[in-house]
């Protein structure tokens, strides 16, 4: 969300060699977050074991990115949920429609319950809720573990956590993003399980995505509490924003598994900002990153460019690929380089990224690099050309990569 925090660039440092393990059966989990032991009570523990979300990255879209503040509103969620079905897109796996912040009236009710804002969501969130239901898609919606919103416009969850998880569950909400805006003295390690524990209580599934912008080094300590976490700042429809958004986001590869993931933020795919090889480099890396696919374009009024990558079947089963192992840059060569993911059926996935601004480079892919045994031949599916290559491929792949722009497969041992 691009309020407050959209002037911080802070950069993660290089991760711990050690993963989180995540274990149900155990009466007690211990996080590690900047030197820090939290212990967590197992029945607060959040994890895809508990709330059973999140085992592959969540899809869908969110207001934010196109809309802000301004254009939010009924109408715009209405209508959007409408566009994912229409489209086809829906069926694709986006099925999270997120309204972001500025929704809600600026003051609590008497009660002290969060009201919808009457101007922009006259008829509230529940009749929202079902009406995105009825769609066979789900409602996400945004609050702050702070006093205020980043926005500034309306009340944050902190002190209210469980009374905003209870309505939250009955409206019918199924996913939450959660910013740490306005925080004073508390750090998130303070804030994030009250929410967490509320929404275990509040009897409704909920998927609970942990935004504080990587400033503590989330990937370290948010399965204990969410099902993904944002690792970097706010993404800007900028080639370089986007790239060093995936840079950052790449060094904590190894904390991402099935129920808690990585978050560099979403899609700004069809926003205008880049070129359309720009945004067919944005939709590979954050496929094989495992990261979220949140939309972030006003997919009401898209372009058949913008279609094209949003709908690519192929690059989405990478993404969405049960094994869930994150890709990491694997070879860095000047402006080339190769980013590779282990799959599912033994399979890898492979990006050849040229990210010079005006020369195209060859690529060459080495099976040491990307993960293959010596003498192994494959196969390699083109998922942007959407055919199987003629030649098989033994210890390495050379491709030629027009600037700032990537090539991206899947590797298939063949049979002998």
């Amino acid at each position: 969300m691009a309020g407050v925090a959209s002037n911080r660039r802070r950069r993660g440092s290089q991760p711990a060699r050690l993963a989180l393990l995540v274990v149900v059966a155990v009466a007690m989990a211990c996080v590690v977050a900047e030197g820090k032991v939290v212990h967590v009570e197992e029945p607060h523990r959040r994890s895809m074991l508990a709330n059973g979300l999140g085992s592959a990255p969540p899809m869908g879209w969110n207001s934010w990115n196109h809309f802000q503040c301004d254009g939010n509103g009924e109408v715009v969620i209405r209508e959007t949920a409408d566009a994912l079905v229409s489209t086809g897109l829906a069926a694709l796996g986006y099925k999270y429609v997120n309204i972001d912040d500025c929704w809600a009236e600026p003051k609590r009710d008497a009660m002290g319950n969060l009201v919808a804002n009457t101007r922009t969501f006259p008829h509230g969130i529940k009749a929202l809720a079902d009406y995105v239901h009825s769609k066979g898609l789900k409602l996400g919606i945004y609050s702050d573990a702070g006093f205020q919103t980043c926005a500034k416009v309306q009340p944050g969850s902190l002190g209210h956590e469980e009374q905003d998880a209870g309505t939250f569950a009955a409206w019918g909400v199924d996913y939450i993003k959660y910013d740490n805006c306005n925080n004073g003295d508390l750090k998130p390690l303070e804030r994030y399980p009250e929410m967490s524990k509320a929404l275990m209580k509040a009897g409704r599934p909920i998927y609970f995505s942990l935004c504080e912008w990587g400033d503590m080094h989330p990937a370290r300590w948010g399965a204990a509490y969410g099902n993904s976490w944002r690792t970097t700042n706010d993404i800007a429809d900028t080639w370089e924003s986007m790239i060093a958004t995936a840079d950052q986001n790449e060094v904590w590869a190894e904390y991402a598994r099935p129920g808690g993931w990585n978050d560099p933020d979403m899609l700004e795919v069809g926003n205008g900002g880049m070129t359309n090889s720009e945004y067919v480099v944005h939709f590979s890396l954050w496929a094989i990153s495992k990261a979220p696919l949140i939309i972030g374009c006003d997919v009401r009024h898209m372009s058949q460019e913008t279609y094209d990558i949003l709908a690519n079947k192929e690059v989405i089963a990478v993404n969405q690929d049960p094994l869930g192992v994150q890709g990491k840059k694997v070879r860095m060569e000047g402006s080339n380089e190769i980013w590779a993911a282990t799959l599912s059926d033994y399979r890898t996935a492979v990006v050849l990224l040229n990210r010079h601004a005006t020369d195209e480079a060859t690529i060459t892919a080495h099976w040491d690099d990307v993960g293959l045994p010596a003498g192994t031949a494959v196969e390699a599916r083109d998922l942007w050309l959407h055919k199987t290559l003629d030649a098989a491929f033994t210890d390495r792949m050379a491709f030629d990569v027009a600037p700032r722009s990537c090539r991206m497969f899947v590797l298939k041992p063949r049979h002998r």
